[in-house]
Parts: structure tokens; C-alpha cells; sequence
């Protein structure tokens, strides 16, 4: 079997559209959810209390969820023949079966409390709805890490139009089941949203598995270097680095709900961030779509770097120059007022926070850019520790501007994001620098060997 690599042609600008595009589509498709969502919600009785509550369930299963997210950047990486398919497969089993366990446990009612009430102190209407709907949400971990590791094969295998297949047969599911509850029910518009989000993604990982099955035959039948696959101990090493990311930038969510709960206009900043944040993640995810196919296209060593870069700066300008179109211009007042469902109150209680935020898709771009580079040359630690500085910078400005300030909650969070994500880019500028000399050495000297020769 030949490796990935040497069937990785040198990828052009129209290339790497042409392989990026469906991949988009797919994030796109995921960015609708929220925005979708909380118009349902918002079109509901106690539309404030129920906004609230569904941002705060959602960010408590992102962070459930998050050590299974980079699981298809791991497949995409590590899957080349039958037995990396299969080692990487059981370990995705039995991380999914860990994290659906936590999943279980959280939704206990004691614990439950003692998470939403003794620590994050939300009022307790909001947190007795917050409860039915994060319980809604128990399917939603596991099947997010398989459909992410079969996605993973997907992109590998360049079938990239399969994956955003998936993702539209997610997003009908979703809707179908949000206006089926909410015209036909009385459920609390959270519980409605959430029992919608679990629906969709398990219908997206049940069809992603049967669109890779060819994939899978292909694999199962190849042979492979053996020697070049890790033994479980090997993956953990390469992963956990991954899931520690994932762990700590999605932690963060609910740590900036709990500031929330404690700022200046505490209701309205819970009420109108998960608004903000669906509005923000559309255009973030051009860059978060662009991941998998720096990791697939960059080539061993990074070969084809330079293509690879310059795309992605075309993409950051394009990111941000979006966002601003939205949040500089009336198009502002037609999401949040028409689309959103928002009244006008809140409408224009968001229209700053946003404008804050207008340069975070370009850092997304930029930070994805970087992983990938670290990714493809092994050094997934340095990932971890990014994290780390993003992480903490965004909890010093949030604790900063909320106790000493006096600061209005979501203005605060949106200066909190912004910073912590730019100081992720600036720290991975030297690590990413390091990856680069050294696979450039590792070139020229392959070049000058008999073989190369």
C-alpha cells in the first residue's frame, strides 16, 4: 500500500478549495444549529430564562464532549491500513464509553446542584430547566467521537463531499425535530433545543458509518508498515495532548457562564452569548474547517507548506471581513432582531460584544494553521500548553473586568475570548517556527541522499 503522503499531490489554490469547500459546508451546516435554535427558543415562552438555560446545558456537554473532539484530526493523522484502523478505532470505544459515564454522572441531581446552583449560581429557574436539558443531551458525546473518527477516514481518504453529506442529513434531522416538539409539545424551549441536537448527531454518526464503509473494506484489506503503527500506549501519547486542548478550550465555556452569573446584567449577557457565539462560530469556522486539510495537505515534512500558508492567510482575511460585514453594518439588526428573535433590548445589547469579537475568525484561521503544522510534525504537546496560556489569559481579563470593573458581563467575555486567543497565536509562533527549520533540515537532507538522488 502506498502511504498517504505519496498520493498527496502538490495542492494548489484551486485544490485545496475544491478539497476545503465541503469541509466548510459541514462547519457551516453546524454553525446553523445555534443560530436556528435559539430563534426556536426565542419564539417560545420564557424565552430569557430558556436562552439561558440552553447556553449553559450546551456548554456543559462541549466540555463532557471535549476529549473526543480531535478525534478526527487523530484519524486523519493516523489511520493508514487495517491495524491502525482498528487500534485506533478501540480506543476511540473506550474513550467514548468514559466520557458517557461522566456525561451520566453529571446529571445526577446532587451533583447537578452542587455544578449549576453552589458554583455557577444560576438563578434556579434556569437551572431546574437547564437540568432536563443537559439529561437530553446524554447521547450527544459518544456519537459526536464516532462520527468524528469515521469523518477522519473520510477526509483521508479524500471523500470530503461525504462528510458534509453527514452533516446536511444532522441539520434536517435537527429541525425536524425542533419544529416537531415545538409546535406540537409544551416542553421548555431548552429541553425542545436539546432533545433536537441529540436527535440530529445521531443520525449524522449513524450515516457517516455507513459512508465509510467502503473506506473501511479498502483498509481491512491493505497491508501497512507495522512498524510505523503506535501501540495503545503510543496513541495515548499522541492523543492525550489532543484531548487536553479540546478539554481546556471548550472548560472555558462554562467558565465564562459562571462569570456571567456573576457580572453586571447577569441574565441579559447569558441570554444573548450563545446568540453572539452562533453568529461568531460561522465565520470561525473557516478556519476550524481548514484544520484536516492543512494535516492532509501540508505532506510529510511539511513539503508543501507554502501553499498551504498562503491559503490560510486568504482564508483569515476573508473570515474576519465577513464577521465585520455583519457587525459594522444594519445586517446586524436583521440577525439579531429578525433571524435571532431577539427583542430589542437585547438586540442591541449584543451589537458590542460582537463588534469586539470581529477579529476572531482571522485568529481561528491562524491557530488551526498552526496545529496542523504541529500535528503533522508530532509535536501535539506544544498544542496543550497554548491552551493553557489561552485559557488562563482569558480568565485573568474575565476575573479583572467582572471584580474589579464592575464590568457588564458579555462586553467582558468577548475581551476575555479575543485576548486569550491571541495570545495562543503569539506563543505557538516559536514552536511552529522550531517544527518548520527542523522539517526543512530533514528535507535537504533527503535530497542529498543517494536514494533522493
Amino acid at each position: 500500500m502506498r502511504s498517504h503522503d505519496s498520493t498527496v499531490q502538490i495542492p494548489t489554490p484551486r485544490r485545496i478549495l475544491t478539497f476545503w469547500l465541503p469541509l466548510l459546508a459541514t462547519w457551516q451546516m453546524m454553525s446553523v444549529e445555534g443560530p436556528f435554535l435559539a430563534a426556536v427558543i426565542a419564539r417560545m415562552a420564557e424565552a430569557k430564562y430558556n436562552l439561558a438555560a440552553y447556553g449553559v446545558a450546551f456548554s456543559l456537554a462541549l466540555i463532557i464532549e471535549s476529549p473526543i473532539i480531535m478525534m478526527m484530526t487523530a484519524s486523519t493523522a493516523l489511520v493508514k491500513g487495517k491495524l491502525s484502523y482498528v487500534r485506533l478505532r478501540n480506543f476511540t470505544a473506550v474513550l467514548n464509553i468514559g466520557i458517557t459515564v461522566l456525561m451520566v454522572v453529571l446529571v445526577l441531581p446532587p451533583v447537578f446542584r452542587v455544578v449549576t446552583e453552589d458554583l455557577m449560581k444560576l438563578p434556579t429557574e434556569v437551572a431546574r430547566i437547564t437540568h432536563t436539558a443537559t439529561a437530553l443531551l446524554l447521547p450527544w458525546p459518544a456519537a459526536i467521537g464516532f462520527r468524528r473518527f469515521y469523518q477522519g477516514l473520510l477526509i483521508r481518504s479524500n471523500l470530503t463531499r461525504r462528510v458534509a453529506w453527514g452533516t446536511m442529513i444532522r441539520l434536517v434531522a435537527m429541525s425536524a425535530t425542533a419544529l416537531l416538539l415545538a409546535l406540537s409539545t409544551s416542553l421548555p424551549g431548552a429541553v425542545v433545543a436539546t432533545a433536537a441536537l441529540s436527535v440530529g448527531v445521531v443520525f449524522e454518526a449513524v450515516a457517516s458509518r455507513f459512508m465509510v464503509h467502503g473506506t473501511i473494506r479498502m483498509l481491512r484489506d491493505s497491508d501497512e508498515d507495522t512498524s510505523d503503527v503506535p501501540e495503545y500506549p503510543g496513541i495515548v501519547r499522541f492523543y492525550y495532548p489532543l484531548a487536553l486542548t479540546s478539554i481546556l478550550a471548550l472548560g472555558v465555556h462554562p467558565m465564562v457562564a459562571f462569570f456571567l452569573g456573576q457580572s453586571r446584567m447577569p441574565l441579559e449577557s447569558l441570554a444573548v452569548m450563545p446568540v453572539i457565539n452562533s453568529l461568531v462560530f460561522i465565520f470561525r469556522s473557516f478556519g476550524l474547517s481548514y484544520q484536516e486539510v492543512a494535516v492532509s495537505q501540508l505532506g510529510s515534512k511539511l513539503r508543501h507548506y507554502l501553499p498551504v500558508r498562503n491559503f490560510a492567510l486568504g482564508l483569515s482575511l476573508a473570515a474576519a471581513a465577513g464577521l465585520a460585514l455583519v457587525a459594522f453594518t444594519p445586517v446586524a439588526h436583521l440577525w439579531f432582531r429578525q433571524l435571532s428573535g431577539l427583542n430589542e433590548d437585547l438586540a442591541l445589547f449584543a451589537l458590542l460584544p460582537t463588534q469586539l469579537l470581529v477579529i476572531m475568525p482571522a485568529t481561528s484561521v491562524l491557530l488551526s494553521f498552526q496545529r496542523a503544522i504541529l500535528v503533522v510534525s508530532k509535536r501535539t504537546g506544544t498544542m496543550t500548553t497554548a491552551t493553557i496560556v489561552e485559557v488562563v489569559l482569558i480568565l485573568i481579563v474575565l476575573y479583572t473586568a467582572i471584580v474589579h470593573f464592575d464590568a457588564i458581563g458579555a462586553i467582558a467575555a468577548s475581551i476575555a475570548l479575543l485576548t486569550g486567543r491571541m495570545g495562543a497565536n503569539l506563543f505557538l509562533l516559536g514552536p511552529v517556527n522550531r517544527a518548520r527549520i527542523a522539517a526543512a533540515a530533514q528535507n535537504e537532507q533527503t535530497a542529498r541522499t543517494p536514494e533522493a538522488a
